[in-house]
């Protein structure tokens, strides 16, 4: 994809899709939702991570930075293939995951496909799977055996493992891929699958010229097969715990910060390795989409180093990222690199200069933009090209709920630079978006469909059953947002001027 074309997209992840198994997939839905991106006038879909959600549900807290998630795993291929029976469906609302509800019966159903596909599978099908097996040895390997383990030991984590396990023996990992052969071919099958799923919708994407957008977390989890694959790139104790962690320090929306808890890469180690991990890691991802964004991109330039025995983010320092070396490092093996740099929060211009010297587009949110005077970075006319503009992220309220909570200062400026009101306030920052001269503008579908509070995706810094859980039916779509979105599009240069219908 080139970032340097002026197009516009939306933002929806896959679990936000309708379909009838509990939560959105990489079905037939995926492609309906194609569809009416073309329509739109669409020339991107932005998704979050991919990967497992951990902690919270959260997909930014994977067990795995290269695995797919198996709650996207469509089951309708499943049972065309003749390896699932058609299931038996409980009552899941069509408007919300209910992970509790959700997770252990479409796990369910993928054991039961399993099952099928090593039983009934064609030769063809099982040289095809062994063959993407082959291929993706790298960290298929250490993932596999990692969730087996984490069965074994009843969901402990890989810290609390048998001595000869967390501490990587190698004759102990020959006993364990043969005693735990089984679930170990269990969890490569459900990776084929969503690597074979993910690999048609993208190609119906690229076939109607719609773009896949990928989100790539900085971070790893504690608790994940990478951070157990290689400890020794990872600040890490005797006991294998963190000595520090991520985070973020006070600013004027959080007192005490964020403490992530991620573990912090030895970024030293990494280097004495050419950056292998992180190319195999980019390469992953330039497989599975057109462009990806990379979350936290200051902490490349610096980031924030929490003591772990520190409860908050109150103590902590700046530590000196890898820089450009990284990047040059990962060019070099894979070729130029189309990224779009997450450069929010407290951007130093050491940060900028990484980003620029990268030659990465940076993003701009709208709604932060009101909050000051008419030079605030984030509006319109203070952007450069090489930008990405957005109403808002997964991380902010939608533009309706941000006007409904807004200082009434905010309220005011945004009503006079928008020229709009209460009820139309969502297709008036669209439509600054799209006349704005960033190159790309992605719009969350909930500002689409001009939803409220009660339809954000994510409230950083709180746990609870309202994040991650969002989905939408067809029937809150209908015809109006996709004509006037197309229109907007059409009208600032982003897409196909037959979206107008002008005479003559």
């Amino acid at each position: 994809m080139d970032l340097n074309q002026r197009a516009s997209g939306v933002l929806l992840h896959i679990t936000c899709l309708p379909g009838p198994h509990g939560i959105g997939d990489l079905g037939p839905a995926a492609l309906h939702f194609v569809d009416w991106l073309e329509s739109a006038g669409q020339r991107i879909w932005q998704l979050l991570p991919t990967t497992p959600i951990g902690p919270g549900d959260s997909p930014y807290q994977s067990v795995s930075a290269f695995a797919g998630s198996p709650l996207m795993v469509a089951l309708e291929p499943l049972i065309e293939a003749g390896w699932l029976a058609q299931p038996q469906l409980p009552h899941f609302d069509p408007l919300k995951v209910d992970f509790a509800q959700v997770v252990p019966w479409r796990m369910q159903q993928l054991r039961a496909a399993a099952a099928g596909f090593f039983a009934k599978a064609t030769v063809a099908q099982k040289q095809a799977y062994a063959d993407w097996a082959q291929s993706q040895a790298s960290w298929l390997l250490d993932y596999s055996l990692f969730m087996a383990l984490e069965s074994a030991h009843g969901g402990k984590c890989w810290w609390d493992w048998a001595p000869e396990l967390r501490g990587r023996k190698r004759a102990a990992l020959t006993k364990a891929r043969k005693e735990h052969a089984d679930e170990i071919a269990f969890w490569c099958f459900v990776q084929w699958q969503f690597d074979v799923q993910l690999a048609a919708v993208k190609a119906y994407a690229n076939g109607k010229g719609i773009s896949i957008m990928g989100d790539l977390p900085i971070f790893i989890a504690h608790h994940s097969a990478d951070c157990w694959a290689a400890p020794e790139f990872y600040y890490l104790d005797d006991h294998f715990q963190p000595t520090v962690v991520a985070g973020v320090p006070p600013d004027a929306l959080s007192a005490e910060g964020q403490r992530w808890g991620n573990p912090l890469y030895r970024w030293d180690k990494m280097h004495q390795d050419g950056y292998r991990w992180w190319a195999e890691r980019v390469r992953r991802a330039l497989a599975q989409a057109d462009v990806f964004r990379i979350d936290h991109f200051r902490g490349f330039a610096g980031y924030y180093e929490i003591p772990a025995s520190c409860p908050t983010a109150k103590e902590g320092q700046w530590v000196p990222g890898p820089g450009k070396a990284l990047f040059d490092a990962i060019e070099k093996a894979l070729g130029p690199l189309p990224i779009v740099a997450e450069d929010l929060g407290l951007i130093t211009p050491d940060v900028v200069a990484l980003r620029q010297g990268c030659g990465f587009p940076g993003m701009k949110i709208l709604q932060f933009g009101f909050g000051a005077d008419g030079q605030h970075e984030f509006l319109p006319q203070m952007f450069e090209r090489a930008s990405v503009v957005y109403t808002g992220t997964h991380d902010n309220d939608t533009v309706q709920g941000w006007w409904a909570q807004a200082p009434a200062r905010e309220r005011e400026f945004a009503a006079c630079y928008l020229a709009c009101g209460g009820h139309d306030v969502h297709w008036a920052m669209i439509r600054a978006a799209a006349n704005s001269v960033a190159n790309l503008a992605i719009y969350p579908l909930q500002d689409v469909l001009g939803l409220g509070s009660a339809h954000r995706m994510n409230t950083p810094g709180t746990l609870g059953a309202h994040n991650w859980s969002w989905r939408f039916d067809w029937t809150m779509v209908g015809p109006e947002p996709g004509r006037v979105l197309g229109l907007i599009t059409a009208a600032s240069g982003r897409g196909p001027l037959n979206l107008l219908r002008l005479p003559g």
